[in-house]
């Protein structure tokens, strides 16, 4: 069966019997049809936070073939629910660039999948649209201002970086020039358009703690210079309210469901090579508030998402995660090793044992935060006994606890060894988790511990760009801000051919963008693909829908 059979092929439960099952009242929902919800901010409670079991799911440096990250979060899910643990799985909202671009839809597959999968691949809740349509208003309202003659802030239209953005892979619209068409259509100017997961307001949506912190993130969003080099932020604009207005829906969290009938929690979706990659602030507490395990994950590798989880979420909401799940599969460590694309789905234990420094690396990081991690063996049916063996070994060798995770094949029921390694972690009560920098130490001594401690460089070289762009970030007074990099998820390295685990290498910082709003400072590292563009078949052409309004081809 493929994951969409196997999705057609379980009648969902009413979202009111998911809730009862975490104890949301049927008076909280706010019903968006028969199978999804919003919910409430009341639901957050910080004392039941403080008690409850965060698990974070990362993974190794991220291949063609795929890791399953959400696919394992899901499946450890239901496999706690298997071993009667009270379990909730926070998960990220899909962005349609994907969805109708190469990697398709994101709710994980075959027995380990949320649902409805349809409505979530597509628009869910509107969440997206809001974030769309709040950037783009301060995109209009900044070049409103440069036009007007009776109330200007005098705003350099050369200094302003806020483009606009769309939820669509679209490479056309990566440079544009606005403005064009005579005197009352604006002023000329070059811009461009972002995908709406790489948008900035995205990124503090998912970091706000509540409405009052979202406003004044929206409102600290950096714009540019006025003519006589005066910074400009978002709230000179007065944009902030507006802005909140239209995400004001948005702002509350999404309830679902698995396949096996257990709770989703589904809300935001940052990229993770360029933003934070991890839900919301405000569902994984929620999450922590109705479950005693809270089940979340990262985008990309252990180096990207769970980096930024660790030093940018937790420390910014006070989160003190229990155990890190370090997705690898055996096809993605036989990439490492050496092997062709093409080729993953043979054995071959001679490339499987080149590509264990990967998943070395990634380890040796989680331990970096004082945390445990459990390496979780997403199968596939072409994986061998020989080569699961392999990285058994290897975890036996040097103490790291790992698990066969069968979740596509089996569900929960594959899960079941999974979740009895991560609560034998929790029940220790062991782990004392510790960020990797302190936020007040300087900009640069921040980048430097980011790429010698975790991607492992011995270096890092700044161009005449970036050098004068930590002299800005100085002279604004944001220079205790977070790190943020933006690097390639497919290499350790800023290189993304340099697969395995590189070492002896020079992370070059080329500039330094500004998110003052989100909090956090991005060094670009290597190209940075903001707007993606649509392959020569996009998996848009598989997609269709029936004279009975049912969906297809959305895997």
């Amino acid at each position: 069966m493929t994951d969409l059979d196997i999705a057609k092929s379980v009648q969902p439960k009413q979202i009111a019997e998911i809730a009862k099952k975490v104890n949301i009242p049927f008076d909280d929902l706010e019903l968006y049809g028969k199978y999804k919800a919003k919910l409430p901010h009341t639901l957050i409670d910080e004392k039941k936070v403080s008690k409850s079991n965060l698990i974070l799911v990362s993974a190794v440096s991220p291949t063609p073939a795929g890791e399953g990250k959400t696919t394992i979060s899901i499946g450890l899910t239901e496999g706690l629910a298997k071993i009667k643990k009270k379990a909730i799985a926070v998960l990220r909202e899909p962005s349609l660039g994907p969805v109708f671009g190469i990697k398709g839809g994101a709710t994980g597959g075959g027995y380990s999948q949320v649902l409805p999968m349809e409505d979530i691949n597509l628009h869910f809740t509107g969440d997206f649209a809001a974030i769309e349509k709040a950037h783009n208003l301060l995109a209009a309202i900044i070049d409103n201002n440069i036009q007007s003659k009776t109330y200007s802030l005098n705003i350099d239209p050369r200094t302003v970086k806020w483009k606009r953005v769309l939820d669509v892979n679209d490479r056309s619209l990566r440079q544009v020039i606005v403005g064009l068409g005579g005197s009352t259509m604006g002023i000329p100017r070059e811009t461009g358009f972002d995908i709406t997961a790489a948008s900035e307001v995205m990124a503090i949506l998912c970091l706000a703690k509540d409405l009052e912190d979202l406003k004044k993130r929206l409102g600290n969003i950096f714009v540019g210079y006025t003519y006589d080099k005066k910074p400009i932020y978002a709230k000179y604009l007065k944009a902030e309210g507006a802005m909140a207005a239209l995400l004001k829906d948005a702002l509350k969290p999404n309830l679902v469901q698995t396949l096996e009938g257990n709770p989703v929690i589904i809300h935001g979706g940052p990229f993770a090579n360029i933003a934070q990659g991890t839900n919301t602030v405000m569902a994984t507490k929620m999450g922590m508030s109705l479950a005693d395990y809270t089940v979340t994950e990262a985008g990309f590798g252990f180096d990207l998402g769970g980096e930024k989880f660790l030093d940018i979420k937790c420390q910014s909401a006070d989160l003190k995660p229990k155990v890190v799940v370090l997705t690898a599969t055996i096809r993605a460590l036989k990439y490492h090793g050496g092997a062709h694309l093409k080729e993953l789905t043979f054995e071959n234990l001679e490339a499987l044992r080149k590509g264990l420094p990967n998943l070395e690396k990634h380890l040796e990081n989680v331990l970096k935060f004082k945390l445990k991690p459990v390496i979780a063996i997403n199968r596939f049916k072409t994986d061998t006994d020989a080569e699961i063996k392999v990285i058994e070994d290897f975890a036996k060798e040097n103490g790291y606890k790992v698990a066969v995770a069968d979740v596509w094949a089996k569900g929960g029921e594959g899960a079941i060894d999974l979740a009895k390694a991560v609560t034998e972690i929790v029940e220790e009560n062991k782990t004392n988790f510790e960020a990797l920098y302190k936020w007040e130490r300087p900009v640069e001594e921040k980048i430097l511990t980011i790429a010698k401690e975790i991607y492992g460089a011995t270096a890092v070289e700044y161009t005449a760009k970036a050098k004068k762009d930590l002299r800005t970030i100085t002279d604004l007074h944001l220079d205790r801000l977070p790190i943020c990099m933006a690097k390639t998820q497919k290499s350790l390295t800023d290189d993304a051919k340099k697969i395995g685990r590189p070492k002896d290498f020079t992370i070059t910082v080329r500039e330094i963008e500004i998110a003052a709003g989100a909090g956090f400072l991005i060094p670009i590292t290597g190209t940075m693909m903001r707007m993606p563009g649509l392959p020569a078949h996009p998996a848009s052409e598989k997609i269709d829908i029936d004279k009975d309004g049912v969906i297809t081809g959305l895997f």
